[in-house]
């Protein structure tokens, strides 16, 4: 069965240049999700959320930068990023009230 509840699988929308002209020309939303998660998890979280008909899901591991404090060099975590395509005529809208 499913190792996260589905508000465990999808932790925020990612609201970036790319992720907004994926959404414009593509029908496509990104989001950033638990590295844990597959692909019929983050599907049904998006589903049942959104009230949404996805037809793909893509997932790719982000890896962390290396940042330098000081003399320090430290790296950033590595994180995993969905793209889910959205049938046609579905909508997700994250800012509905502007």
């Amino acid at each position: 069965m499913s190792r996260n509840t589905l508000h465990q699988v999808l932790k925020r929308p990612l609201i970036t240049e790319k992720a907004n002209d994926l959404k414009d020309s593509a029908n496509q939303v990104a989001f950033e999700v638990a590295m844990t998660s597959n692909k019929p998890e983050i599907r049904r979280a998006v589903e049942t959320i959104f009230n949404v008909e996805v037809s793909a899901v893509n997932t790719a591991i982000v890896r962390g930068k290396k940042k330098r404090v000081g003399r320090r060099i430290g790296r950033r975590p590595n994180w995993k990023k969905a793209i889910v395509t959205l049938q046609s005529g579905q909508d997700i809208d994250f800012f509905e009230g502007v």
